[in-house]
């Protein structure tokens, strides 16, 4: 079996993109830990050894800027992308994105979120 490409945290509210975003990054060579709200994915934090968080900005629990606050303190290293439909709401001056983050807002197709991801890794 091949090494993935990178390790992925996926932390999406909505079922069935969250689905459609795991498989499509799975088929493109990444190991993908897809959860469902922002507690969850800081819970997953927790065992390290992401390349990246991709998290949308709006979830309930625990907003995707809050979680790559933490994920940022907590490593360095990991590169953070958001995927939102409220991308001028959410990211205001009082909530801005941690440096060096990226932002997709959707709707976007699968091979475009594909792309940026592996051209964000590549970076």
């Amino acid at each position: 079996m091949e090494e993935a490409l990178a390790r992925i945290l996926l932390a999406e509210d909505d079922h069935s993109l969250r689905n459609f975003l795991a498989v499509a990054l799975q088929r493109a060579g990444h190991e993908v830990r897809a959860v469902d709200d922002g507690l969850a994915a800081a819970d997953a934090l927790e065992q390290g050894g992401f390349d990246l968080l991709l998290a949308d900005v709006v979830m309930p629990g625990l907003d995707g800027i809050e979680l790559a606050r933490r994920a940022g303190k907590q490593y360095p290293n990991i590169k953070i992308m958001f995927i939102t439909g409220f991308a001028a709401v959410a990211m205001s001056a009082r909530s801005a994105p941690p440096k060096g983050a990226r932002v997709l807002s959707k709707p976007f197709h699968l091979r475009e979120l594909v792309g940026q991801v592996e051209s964000f890794l590549a970076a």
